[in-house]
């Protein structure tokens, strides 16, 4: 079992920078496929970004290309998320997910772990 835990979220303004954490128990990531997708209100969990075990391979959804960055320390069992230029339109709640049984996936259906979420608020 894996535990996921993020933290980082709050209220930001549109062009400001967040950085999301997410911090595994349990298992080592190492060999996980790790993704943060999100959740706006009334709208579907939609993927954003997703790394590979060792975090050489990574996708980002057409909507954050360019702004967000993930990336992971599989030495602390961390997977972080590095927002920059928010947008009102990237508030969300934000989840850490992964999954043992996959390379990489855009589809977050996929992951078969999840944290709880972190809310991210972004103003106009």
């Amino acid at each position: 079992q894996v535990q996921l835990q993020e933290s980082g979220g709050g209220l930001v303004q549109a062009g400001d920078s967040l950085r999301l954490s997410c911090a595994a128990s349990g298992r080592i990531l190492s060999t996980y496929a790790m993704g943060w997708p999100r959740q706006a209100p009334g709208k579907d969990r939609n993927f954003v970004a997703t790394t590979t075990g060792s975090g050489r391979s990574t996708l980002y959804a057409d909507s954050v290309m360019g702004r967000f960055t993930i990336s992971r320390d599989n030495a602390k069992n961390i997977v972080y998320l590095q927002m920059n230029s928010l947008k009102p339109e990237d508030t969300a709640v934000y989840y850490c997910a992964g999954s043992s049984g996959i390379v990489t996936t855009r589809n977050p259906a996929d992951y078969n772990y999840w944290g709880q979420g972190t809310q991210v608020t972004v103003s106009s």
